[in-house]
This record gives C-alpha cells, structure tokens and sequence, in this order.
C-alpha cells in the first residue's frame, strides 16, 4: 500500500483510522511529522504503546468526522486512510472529504483504500457496519470538493491515482487550482466517454466494447500473440476491459489494464466484480506511466495511439 503514496519523505502526514499502527511506523520512519488518528482510547494507545519511540508522531483520540477536529487548514501534505471511509455514512463521507481537501496545502495528496462492492475474505460476517459501495461513489465525493482561501483562489481535487489490488481499490488525489482545467482526461470523461455515451457504445460494440469491431477483433488480434498460461499482459487504453477479461478467462494470463478516462476504468472494476479473473485496472497516463523493466510478457494495446499528439 505505502508503495503507492507520492513521496512522503520530511512531509507532515495525517493519518485517519490508524488503529494499533500497522502504517503508523512506517509513516514516521520517513515523515517529518505524523498524527495518528483514531476514535477508540485503548486502540490509539496500543498503537503508542508500539510507534510512541518515534518522536515525530502525535497521538490523537478523536472522532475523524467531528466537527470539534481542530487541524489546521493548508497544514498537511498527505492525507491517509485505510478502510475508514467504508464505515462512515453517505453524508459523513461528504463532510469529511471536504474538510480533508481544507486540511490540505496546495499540491498535497489525499490517498484511501476501501473494499467495495461486498465483504472480502471467505468468512461473511452476520453483523455488518460496513458500507460496500461503488467506487463511482467516492470517485464521484471527491471529484465535486472545492474550497476558497482567504485570497479567494479556488481550488479542487484531481484525480492522480486510481488502482485496484485484490479486493480494494486506492485513490490519490491531488489539491490542485480550479484554473487546471484537467486537460485530455476531461474532455474523455466529460465530452467523448460520459457515462451514458459509454453505455451507448457498448450496445454498438458489445458487451465489454467501446471501440469497433468487439470480441470478434479481440480474438482476432490475441490470436496471434501466442498467450500462455501465468504471462503477465499490459493492454494500453483498456476501456472497459471487455478485452482483458476475454485473455485473463481464455488463456490464463494476469491483465493490468490501464487507461486516461476515469468513467472507463470504473465500468471495468464494477464489470470485474464476481468474475474471479486475474485483472486489474488503474486509472494512468500512458505517455508518462512507468514500470520496472522487464515487467510484461506482452504488450496490447488497440484504438488508443490515435488519441495521443
């Protein structure tokens, strides 16, 4: 999970939810500053009881969505949080994404995990508090937060991360100006691929398709990859993953689709739920998305060169 924070090193972090610490010390070990957070004493104080040898982290009982949490506006770089926003009703997640951005200084990340859809793990719990919502609806939160200064610039969050792993799914926002309108990534969501404009080309193209020619080109195309069981495919310009889910199910490969448009990407997580494929989706600019060498068997990508200047 750490691993895919923006760097952190000398930031001041807030971390909500923190529990007894199991990113706690980590966070320290290379923050300036770390206030852990949490609503239950005995909780917050094990997790002293663990990281209090770091000198850098406050301690802190206290109720995330209060409106008595006094953190100063503009005074944190990162914001944390691991499966908190699940428990929080509707509107508390409103409230506290907007007093988050607040907390924020300009060019700071909020980043969260949550597990969506179900419960995960094999052992169904009978009293559940959890919310398992789609992920729309936090993509959604936190694409609708602004904020004023006392110099009345504007600004809003930007999406800079959108991943899932296994059964949950991470963001990371960025505070940014109202003025950045957001650039290609905008135009995709809010012009060419909204919603309802997704749907509609799906009943063009098919199940899964955005694009023409749908599963019958797919095969055509992975036809002659020679795919083998356990390679590890990276298709470029996913859309909503009808042609990942078609490799991962035929030929056994592992799938990490990626693509610009935010609305694309989560028809393919909502589309993956209950498939039990080997796929994963991320929200990436593939003219600057990096990967360790060596970290593809092969490489599919159609319908997206022609998108880029």
């Amino acid at each position: 999970v750490l691993s895919l924070l923006p760097p952190y090193e000398g930031k001041s972090i807030l971390e909500l939810g923190a529990g007894i610490g199991r990113f706690t010390g980590e966070l320290a070990q290379k923050a300036d500053s770390v206030i852990a957070l949490d609503f239950i004493e005995d909780v917050i104080k094990k997790n002293e009881s663990i990281n209090g040898h770091y000198k850098n982290i406050k301690f802190l009982c206290a109720d995330a969505t209060s409106p008595d949490l006094d953190i100063s506006e503009g005074s944190m770089d990162l914001i944390f949080s691991n499966l908190l926003l699940m428990y929080l009703s509707d509107e508390e997640v409103e409230n506290l994404a907007q007093r988050m951005m607040k907390w924020l200084k300009v060019g700071g990340h909020i980043f969260f995990r949550e597990a969506c859809f179900d419960q995960s793990g094999d052992c169904k719990r009978k009293h559940d508090p959890s919310h398992y919502r789609e992920p729309r609806f936090y993509t959604q939160v936190f694409k609708e937060c602004h904020a004023t200064d006392d110099s009345g610039n504007s600004f809003k969050l930007s999406l800079v991360g959108y991943k899932c792993i296994s059964a949950y799914i991470c963001w990371i926002w960025e505070k940014v100006s109202s003025d950045n309108d957001g650039g290609f990534q905008r135009f995709l969501d809010t012009v060419q691929y909204k919603a309802n404009s997704i749907l509609r080309y799906e009943r063009t193209f098919g199940e899964g398709f955005v694009s023409t020619g749908g599963i019958e080109t797919t095969k055509e195309f992975v036809a002659k990859l020679d795919l083998k069981p356990g390679q590890k495919v990276l298709d470029v310009g996913c859309g909503i993953g009808g042609g990942d889910f078609y490799m991962a199910k035929e030929f056994g490969v592992y799938v990490v689709g990626i693509d610009l448009s935010i609305n694309m990407i989560s028809f393919a997580l909502e589309r993956a739920n209950g498939l039990n494929c080997s796929v994963e989706f991320e929200v990436a600019d593939c003219t600057t998305k990096t990967y360790p060498d060596n970290s593809f068997d092969v490489i599919y990508s159609r319908d997206t060169i022609l998108h880029i200047q």
